[in-house]
């Protein structure tokens, strides 16, 4: 059984998952400082980390799934499942991995969430200036010769009546 490889999958997905909590709070720094210029950068940065991720994913899923054949688990166990049923010193080093994946997955998840509300108020907040500003009205000159604000109404006048 190579316990070996999984446990090197698992080493590379805290790496990336790692990398990519620096990439989110990089983020989080861009948003607070108003910095947007750098935001598509960013996020092209989040999205090349996401792929690997995806990669690593399966390849860790395939390595996963043939452990437990061997050790008899059913199809597509957890990481803990593993660690249960696999053999010393392999079973205390999944439970490390699965502990400090946890940690950082609760981590991306907080800071996910806190970067969203920070551009979900920067969002209302722009939409409530844009709807606070009252375009200026240019006016037009009067029969006096004065401008007009525009406060008053043209009246046309039927000659007839």
């Amino acid at each position: 059984m190579d316990y070996q490889h999984l446990s090197t999958l698992l080493w590379r997905e805290q790496e990336l998952l790692d990398l990519l909590l620096f990439k989110a709070e990089e983020k989080q720094y861009l948003i607070l400082t108003g910095k947007t210029r750098w935001l598509a950068r960013i996020a092209h940065e989040i999205e090349v980390v996401l792929d690997q991720l995806r990669t690593l994913e399966v390849e860790r899923a395939a390595a996963t799934e043939a452990i437990a054949v061997k050790l008899g688990l059913g199809a597509n166990p957890s990481l803990r499942q593993v660690a249960d049923a696999a053999p010393a010193p392999w079973n205390d080093l999944f439970a490390k991995h699965h502990e400090a994946l946890l940690v950082l997955v609760t981590d991306l998840r907080s800071l996910s969430d806190a970067n969203r509300e920070l551009i979900e108020g920067g969002l209302a907040a722009i939409g409530d200036a844009l709807l606070s500003v009252k375009t200026p009205n240019a006016g037009t000159y009067g029969s006096t010769g004065r401008t007009d604000d525009g406060s008053h109404r043209a009246v046309t006048l039927d000659g007839a009546l």
